[in-house]
């Protein structure tokens, strides 16, 4: 897989952007990407140093869609923390 690949989008939210002043960003990533894959896509992409990555997956939620409900996909997410004084100017605000 490229890097491009790896990381599907940020997961901008609230809570990720308190994180962000941390050093520490948020990525929906593809399910079967490891923590050494996603440390390299990161570093590629925006040019900074990983220091750790955690991982996690969301569960789908029940969602109705009119009178029908189903499930919304699981998927993958990774909190990526950086070196001390880097950041990914991608996240407004922070």
């Amino acid at each position: 897989m490229n890097a491009h690949e790896v990381l599907i989008r940020p997961v901008i939210t609230e809570k990720n952007t308190m994180l962000a002043t941390r050093g520490q960003y948020a990525f929906e990533v593809h399910g079967d990407a490891n923590k050494l894959e996603i440390k390299r896509a990161v570093e590629e992409i925006f040019k900074v140093k990983v220091t750790a990555v955690n991982t996690l997956w969301v569960r789908g939620k029940r969602r109705r869609f009119g009178r029908t409900s189903g499930m919304t996909k699981p998927w993958k997410k990774a909190i990526v923390s950086l070196a001390e004084g880097q950041r990914i100017e991608l996240f407004p605000g922070v």
